[in-house]
């Protein structure tokens, strides 16, 4: 390759990467040169988000999906480094105004908010085992400084230790499973590997060991069950703005983890039939079993969790576990619409989960004081535009229309039937109706039940904005779905 096609490559399908990497080294820097503007490094991040927002969309517009330096770039990829922007935008916003209020506005939070962004876009661009590791570690050490950022609180250390001590069992899985791949494929490169599997040259045995420990490691990143335990306890102790980023783009970024693994190491379903005799073909039939009864499992565990909690951060944190089950239909669809579902879920999904949280984030007083579902009953009288937020995101997190998470629902269930799933798809059903009581019973202690506690006039500030794009967003997904679908097909097309 030549320094001209270098220079290109450099200055158009590497720019989202340089920009966030750029911007990652040089947070902690500004920190440093400006302790007397302590507004310098909120800007900078921000302007890091909307950077990358730009180049991406720059790439998604006249560029279709290449590989070059072991990276993937373009095509979808840039589709998820511009909703991972957009959830760091939406938690930027409400998180001045969060640090304030918990006395504890440390500049050093932006700098980890700008390396955990960095490790996801590393997790969207990997073309192999080697990068996908430490895009997934960088990504999960920010969380662990993130989760246990207050440190005048027990529960942020505790949710930070916790996180921690799970995370590095759950790494092990991770790199041990990816050493045995290698081993029995001799490559660590999606598409090597992926080639040899359809040539049959591997080892069977110690491919499905891999893959197995592989998943252990991924599930264990987005919550799903069994793995699933540490969530609940780490979204509740760490301060909210975290948890809303942890739990919207991390989630996502763990997903695209599983999609890149899933699309080399199973067979696609038009090859299916002809090779389902094969060590391959009967590795995959069964892993992809194994994956629809997690998928099923994390569902209903979640949403009958939930339905028992009086914490709202808890709440949601379950729930957070029950979504992490509709989007693993997407991976058992292992197809264009799976994963094309999984794209426009994880959009929805950030906006209506982001803005949730902020709405908790603005109600929570210090010491994790008013987190109780009771202390929302009234809310719509006092604070009548945060009960209306918080309506609409609990409306969209259940899956009815005209809200985007109608329209993620109807595409993973769609795409799980199309794949011969139609019992995941039933058990999906019944899980969303498991969810309605407690989202809609949080809607009716908002309008229906008489004040516990009074709350004052809460004032909204700069998380006002992300209130508004968010509720924006879900609106725009639910009505008009075509905006995003078929870019989200035609992304994944040549991938």
């Amino acid at each position: 390759m030549d320094i001209q096609s270098i220079t290109y490559i450099f200055s158009t399908y590497l720019l989202p990467i340089l920009v966030a990497s750029t911007f990652s080294v040089l947070v902690p820097l500004l920190d440093v040169w400006s302790k007397k503007n302590k507004q310098i490094v909120f800007y900078a991040t921000l302007l890091n988000f909307l950077l990358v927002i730009g180049s991406s969309l720059n790439l998604l517009i006249n560029y279709q999906n290449i590989k070059e330096f072991y990276l993937y770039l373009g095509g979808y990829t840039s589709l998820f480094d511009i909703l991972f922007a957009f959830a760091g935008i939406l938690t930027l916003f409400a998180t001045k105004q969060y640090l304030e209020k918990e006395n504890y506005n440390l500049k050093e939070f932006y700098s980890m908010l700008n390396f955990a962004f960095l490790g996801m876009m590393i997790i969207n661009h990997s073309a192999n085992l080697l990068l996908l590791f430490l895009g997934i570690e960088l990504m999960s050490i920010s969380f662990f400084v993130l989760s246990g950022f207050i440190r005048t609180k027990m529960s942020a250390i505790e949710a930070s230790l916790k996180y921690f001590l799970l995370g590095a069992f759950a790494t092990g899985f991770l790199v041990y499973g990816m050493a045995l791949i290698y081993g029995a494929t001799g490559s660590i490169e999606y598409t090597i590997i992926a080639r040899k599997l359809t040539t049959s040259q591997f080892e069977p045995t110690y491919l499905a060991i891999g893959m197995a420990l592989i998943f252990v490691g991924l599930a264990f990143k987005a919550s799903v069950f069994p793995f699933h335990n540490w969530a609940p306890d780490v979204y509740t102790g760490a301060p909210t703005v975290v948890t809303t980023f942890m739990s919207t783009a991390g989630k996502a970024a763990s997903f695209v983890a599983f999609i890149l693994i899933t699309k080399h190491l199973f067979l696609p379903n038009e090859k299916f039939d002809a090779m389902a005799t094969t060590s391959w073909g009967m590795i995959t039939e069964q892993s992809r079993f194994i994956v629809a009864l997690l998928s099923a499992a994390t569902m209903l565990i979640g949403n009958i969790t939930a339905l028992v909690q009086k914490n709202v951060k808890r709440m949601l944190a379950y729930s957070s576990v029950a979504h992490a089950g509709y989007i693993l239909m997407g991976i058992v669809s292992n197809n264009i619409e799976g994963w094309a579902g999984i794209t426009y879920y994880s959009a929805a999904y950030i906006f209506m989960q982001i803005g949730a949280f902020i709405v908790v984030s603005l109600i929570e007083k210090q010491d994790d004081n008013r987190l109780d579902i009771e202390d929302y009953n009234g809310l719509s009288k006092s604070n009548p535009f945060l009960a209306a937020a918080m309506a609409i995101f609990m409306f969209s997190l259940v899956g009815l229309p005209p809200f985007g998470g109608f329209i993620g629902k109807y595409y993973l269930f769609l795409a799980a039937i199309e794949a011969g799933y139609l019992w995941l798809t039933i058990i999906a059903v019944v899980a969303t109706l498991i969810s309605v009581y407690f989202y809609i019973g949080l809607i009716i202690n908002m309008y229906f039940r008489e004040q516990v506690n009074p709350l004052e006039k809460i004032k909204i500030g700069q998380a006002n904005a992300s209130l508004i794009i968010a509720i924006v967003g879900i609106l725009i997904l639910g009505i008009l779905p075509d905006l995003l679908l078929p870019t989200a097909k035609f992304v994944f097309v040549n991938f």
